[in-house]
């Protein structure tokens, strides 16, 4: 085995949002070896300028490349929206993916009347990245982006479902697909695109409110699934038996970072297995 295939996949997110595509990589390539950076000293990067999230996002990056990683996710929409040229410049020899092209061809696939929604904070939605990436593959596609940031409070506290969300939930939705009084519009969506890493968490809820044959295109999922098709591709694959390891790591409060992957993650997460670094 050669040493590409031995080395991790490094992931990086503003905070602990990308432990849901972390959560999808393993359950898509579970023999993987993985370092997750979660940038909590300075988020939320949607409220920085684009050249300080992409300044942020080479220096998580290199982080994580001096530690030996053969591809690197780059689990935060912000930086997905922004970065991606920065970051690909910087280490031409990595390859990175990030989040929102995965989900944008996911969402193209899946629409059969050409009507997406996107869902996501108010940054991610008011900068147009899954506009833009939904447009350039499917250029007839109607898309109706609606920022819906108190998802982002309720996955972190632990509200997932149950009446508080489905409640919040149906307040975002109904403007979307005219859920409170049927009403018709010209084409009502099919597809619903989660454009943030916290957005999974609130799937039990989002589901109650929705039309059951809507889909739902969860952007962890679809990243997991571009990775391992970039990891197959460039024969970059570790040999698939027994489990891979992960190393976490967050630039503030240890333990806070813990509690929280606990939630996000499922499975318990102790404030000894993440280390503190400074960027």
């Amino acid at each position: 085995m050669g040493k590409k295939e031995n080395m991790p996949i490094g992931m990086f997110d503003s905070g602990v949002g990308g432990l849901t595509v972390l959560k999808a990589l393993h359950e898509r390539m579970p023999c993987e070896d993985i370092i997750y950076l979660g940038d909590t000293a300075r988020l939320p990067y949607g409220t920085k300028s684009p050249q300080t999230v992409s300044r942020y996002a080479v220096q998580c990056a290199a982080e994580l490349v001096n530690r030996g990683i053969k591809l690197l996710v780059v689990a935060c929409n912000t930086a997905s929206a922004v970065a991606l040229d920065a970051l690909r410049n910087a280490y031409p020899d990595i390859p990175v993916i990030g989040v929102v092209e995965p989900g944008a061809h996911a969402a193209c696939k899946a629409s059969r009347n050409h009507a997406v929604a996107v869902i996501a904070t108010e940054s991610t939605i008011a900068g147009g990245a899954y506009q833009r990436a939904i447009h350039s593959i499917s250029p007839d596609t109607r898309i109706i982006g609606h920022p819906c940031s108190l998802f982002v409070a309720l996955a972190e506290e632990g509200w997932t479902d149950g009446h508080v969300p489905e409640a919040v939930a149906r307040q975002y939705l109904e403007p979307i697909f005219n859920l409170a009084t049927g009403a018709k519009t010209p084409v009502i969506p099919d597809t619903l695109v989660l454009g943030c890493t916290h957005f999974p968490l609130l799937v039990p809820a989002i589901k109650n409110v929705i039309d059951p044959a809507t889909v739902i295109v969860d952007s962890a999922a679809t990243t997991a699934e571009a990775v391992h098709g970039e990891l197959t591709r460039l024969n970059f694959k570790r040999a698939e038996n027994g489990y891979g390891k992960t190393r976490y790591l967050t630039t503030d409060d240890a333990a806070r970072f813990a509690r929280m992957g606990t939630r996000f993650l499922g499975t318990a997460l102790a404030e000894h297995e993440v280390e503190l670094v400074d960027l």
